[in-house]
């Protein structure tokens, strides 16, 4: 039995980042429902509970790998927002600020007044206030 099992299992995608999440979600969802009574929530919970099901049991492991890609793509990209927004926020010694030209983050000291920023990505020279 257990031989079986293991073979079926072994030609199965299983989980990955993005089925964790959505298994994430839907216990979100599910404790929203619970706590609020609004029970047409609980479709696209159920929804994205099958969802999770399928993906992991999915045999197109190519399919399944492309999604997880974009998943973990668009999850790193937030995060890194996320982690730049918290780090503006608690630095007080540097004005943070973007390249008019290639949107590269920078940051100078503060209190400096104007002052001349060349851009290490693409070399462009601006002035900019300190």
């Amino acid at each position: 039995m257990t031989s079986r099992l293991k073979h079926f299992m072994m030609t199965r995608y299983g989980f990955d980042a993005y089925t964790v999440f959505l298994l994430l979600l839907f216990f979100l969802i599910r404790t929203i429902v619970r706590i609020t009574h609004i029970l047409p929530l609980a479709i696209p919970a159920y929804v994205i509970l099958l969802y999770a099901i399928f993906r992991f049991f999915s045999t197109d492991r190519e399919r399944r790998q492309v999604e997880n890609g974009r998943f973990l793509a668009l999850f790193q990209s937030t995060a890194r927002w996320i982690r730049f927004r918290r780090t503006v926020h608690a630095d007080k010694e540097h004005r943070y600020f973007k390249c008019p030209n290639c949107h590269q983050p920078l940051r100078v000291p503060r209190g400096k007044g104007k002052i001349q920023v060349n851009c290490r990505a693409c070399g462009a020279q601006f002035e900019e206030k300190s």
